[in-house]
């Protein structure tokens, strides 16, 4: 059966949508999409990626938004001291056995962006 092999792109609507892509790109590394071959696009590494639809009233985030982003980072604790130091507040710091470490931010619209840390494989 042919499938999905991975996520292609995250779309959604934007105020200033240069603004916010500038954003994104200054404090977490994602390169805005390209507008021609000499740009560069994000390239992720490999590993898990979760599709998870919520309940309409879902509390995970906030009920006015329809979606949250989730980004796989490589170091929660250094991440999250460079937002701050930029900011930004950094909510809902947790660590999940077996699932690794969870930061919550919002992006200039006030987008929930969670930030997730996988455990380290033994």
């Amino acid at each position: 059966m042919a499938k999905a092999v991975g996520m292609g792109g995250v779309f959604f609507r934007s105020k200033d949508p240069k603004a916010l892509a500038a954003w994104y790109q200054t404090h977490l590394g994602i390169n805005p999409a390209p507008t021609g071959m000499e740009m560069q696009p994000w390239v992720g590494t490999e590993g898990v990626t979760v599709f998870a639809p919520f309940k309409a009233d879902t509390e995970y985030f906030p009920a006015g938004k329809a979606f949250m982003l989730n980004f796989r980072v490589d170091d929660l604790t250094a991440l999250t001291a460079q937002l701050r130091e930029a900011g930004i507040e950094v909510t809902h710091e947790m660590e999940e056995a077996g699932l690794g470490k969870f930061a919550r931010i919002h992006d200039p619209e006030g987008n929930p962006v969670e930030l997730w840390e996988p455990p380290v494989a033994d």
